[in-house]
């Protein structure tokens, strides 16, 4: 464990049986715990005769029926039950492995089990109250997947808190959730946690894992002092509190990212958590370690539930190793991680995996004459193959197996994916080129849908579940329907099943919005099923365009047609609610900062390619705004003007359009922490250009 694991494993030797050995001691006066979570269980009991179990709620301490599916029934189990399954079948296979001056160190099921053991007594002395939270601020790591089960080991509510997040932005969700106790990563989060804690009634202590404290302060400490607090607790006291849980009660808080309003927080169940990480993970083919121990990196946020499901929850299920990237990976050395930890499995949001591609294109046009040729040869023929319906080809075997050895596995080399059976994308919408460009690699995108309140995937694809364009289909014992379908078969997409979240904390309206009488969660997505149920997600109600004429434009469609017809086109975003025509705001592919990962004025050598090929000389964006580049503009008109003769009616045509002098950025405000574009954000800080489209 970085900067604590080695004192750790020391204290762990001598208390290995520490699980088995239930001491009974007397609670003493200096013992902090919560009243609340010794005599749960006893409240419970006094209560007498419940009522029917409801299919929602909107109170942390709540019950809710399960939606079980005599397909796949499994026993409910609490996340500790799971955990204790996994020790029994995997307890000697390593974990968790994190690089600590420069050198690989990994930590075991058994020592991983234990060291959450521990933090969960801690967590009690510092008066943990039953489903009160543990909020977790930081970037991937051994303390915080240790943080997470030791929090509901304790009986409490794991809540993850993005580290782009403001303290303003902080306040909101560890006062929402009443956090308990606060654990930070370094001097930075702990500042913005210092000054709101005096606005924080519910928080009593605040835990720093990957730095030295600067300053003392009182219930301040580091992860290495917290874990020694809960010594002196009783394991009797611990398994009481754990012998009181049920699966259908919440244990995890997951707060969406804000796009469409202020955050809410989706509560998930115990059995929310392990039948999607046992369920979901099997329908995309991941393997139990007893017939191979896949191997996976950590580097998307933890606070949001596709990493946390992925890796964390299903990690611990099936006996995974999990590899924790730097802080910086998303800035350029995640691909480091990779080429070392070899993974078996890997999953990217589409911007990730959109920046692999134009990294490699940026790589290929600094090549010679001779490999270009080469690689454009291998990609069209992998392609070509790929995308034969049949799977068969006119193409000989021979030549693919020949691009494949002569150039594909050397680009799965330099990713890092030379073992890589596997790879996943999800939290948003794929572009048709990103698809494509992988599989001209032989790298299928395996794309997975679903929401926070679904526990991350409902659908599935895989390797023996995969249609392009599709994300696949409801994971078994899931269920997906469409309501209110257009003529083309477009409806929106609701889900059924035992993903599906318990209800948004304390939001009753919000929640009654989302799940309708017969226990259905409508997602606001538009989508499609074929006849082989293969679901295809084509928009989402409220980013539907609806013209000042009525029209229904969906924007994504266009969006990506736009970028496919123009290669320096890095983003685009469709306007046109409730005007009289559609317009578009652009912004160019630029290099990144490699400190901060923002945009900077130099364009990449893609963009640079496109510029040259078309008679511009332009090499900054900045450039081509300024002057309005003649050769520049001219091409990015007859782009338009290509897509808008693919479309079906003249409404969807694109009437203006603006280049924007910055590209879109989590830092800009554009886009939310994984990357997802913010449309009402970006609305209201281009108002100005847009307004400038409709004056008369």
């Amino acid at each position: 464990m970085a900067g604590s694991e080695e004192t750790l494993k020391k204290k762990l030797q001598d208390e290995n049986e520490m699980a088995e050995s239930h001491e009974t001691r007397t609670l003493t006066d200096k013992q902090k715990i919560s009243k609340e979570s010794l005599t749960y269980s006893e409240k419970i009991q006094d209560k007498g005769k419940e009522p029917p179990e409801p299919l929602w709620t909107t109170f942390a301490d709540s019950v809710v029926k399960l939606r079980i599916d005599h397909s796949c029934s499994q026993t409910p189990i609490t996340v500790h039950q799971m955990f204790k399954e996994t020790v029994d079948k995997y307890g000697p296979l390593n974990a968790m492995a994190s690089k600590k001056n420069g050198k690989w160190e990994k930590i075991t099921f058994a020592e991983y089990y234990n060291l959450s053991w521990k933090a969960a007594k801690s967590f009690l002395k510092l008066g943990l109250e039953r489903f009160h939270s543990v909020a977790i601020l930081g970037f991937n790591s051994p303390e915080w997947f240790v943080s997470a089960v030791g929090a509901i080991f304790a009986g409490g509510i794991v809540t993850g808190i993005y580290t782009t997040n403001s303290p303003e932005a902080c306040h909101y969700i560890a006062y929402d959730c009443k956090a308990n106790i606060i654990v930070v990563e370094n001097q930075k989060q702990l500042d913005k946690i210092m000054q709101i804690w005096s606005r924080l009634p519910y928080l009593k202590a605040v835990v720093l894992y990957n730095d030295s404290l600067s300053e003392r302060h009182p219930n301040l400490y580091t992860m290495e002092e917290f874990m020694e607090l809960g010594n002196e607790i009783p394991d009797a006291t611990l398994n009481d509190i754990i012998s009181s849980q049920k699966p259908n009660q919440c244990c995890v808080l997951v707060y969406t990212s804000g796009t469409t309003g202020k955050p809410k927080g989706a509560m998930l169940s115990h059995d929310n958590i392990t039948w999607t990480a046992a369920h979901a993970s099997r329908a995309g083919d991941m393997q139990p370690a007893e017939i191979q121990q896949e191997i996976i990196v950590s580097y998307l946020p933890l606070s949001h539930i596709a990493a946390q499901i992925y890796d964390l929850w299903t990690g611990i299920k099936w006996g995974e190793q999990v590899y924790f990237a730097e802080p910086d990976a998303l800035k350029g050395s995640l691909v480091n991680t990779l080429k070392e930890a070899q993974p078996t499995s890997h999953m990217g949001v589409p911007r990730v995996w959109e920046k692999i591609m134009e990294k490699l294109k940026d790589t290929s046009a600094q090549s010679g004459f001779m490999k270009k040729k080469v690689l454009s040869w291998a990609m069209s023929i992998s392609l070509e193959r790929n995308l034969s319906c049949s799977g068969s080809s006119d193409l000989k075997p021979f030549r693919t197996r020949l691009a494949d050895y002569l150039v594909h596995a050397k680009i799965r080399s330099a990713l890092g994916f030379s073992h890589c059976q596997k790879h996943f994308s999800g939290a948003a919408p794929v572009t048709t080129e990103t698809l494509d460009f992988f599989l001209s690699l032989n790298i299928p995108l395996y794309q997975a849908y679903g929401m926070s309140e679904t526990t991350g995937p409902h659908c599935m694809s895989g390797p023996y579940v995969y249609r392009r364009h599709s994300c696949g289909k409801a994971v078994p014992g899931c269920k997906v329907k469409l309501v209110n379908e257009d003529a083309d078969g477009n409806g929106e997409i609701c889900f059924w099943g035992r993903t599906v979240f318990m209800g948004y904390l304390n939001m009753e309206d919000k929640t009654k919005e989302a799940i309708d009488d017969d226990g259905w969660l409508h997602s606001g997505d538009l989508g499609r099923l074929d006849k082989d149920g293969f679901l295809y997600v084509t928009g989402r109600i409220k980013e539907l365009i609806i013209t000042a004429g009525g029209e229904n434009v969906p924007p994504i469609p266009i969006e990506d047609e736009v970028k496919k017809e123009l290669p320096i086109v890095s983003n685009a975003m469709l306007i046109g609610d409730q005007k009289k025509f559609l317009s578009m705001l652009l912004t160019l592919k630029s290099a990144l900062d490699p400190d901060t990962s923002d945009p900077t004025d130099n364009l990449t050598e893609q963009a640079r390619e496109f510029c040259q090929k078309i008679g511009s000389k332009a090499t900054k964006v900045s450039e081509i705004v300024a002057t309005r580049d003649q050769a520049v503009y001219q091409a990015i008109q007859e782009g338009i003007d290509r897509v808008n003769m693919k479309s079906t009616a003249s409404v969807q045509h694109i009437q203006k359009w603006t280049v924007l002098e910055r590209d879109f950025s989590i830092s800009g405000g554009e886009f939310g922490p994984t990357m997802k574009l913010k449309r009402l954000a970006v609305l209201e800080k281009y108002k100005d250009e847009i307004d400038s489209f409709y004056k008369e």
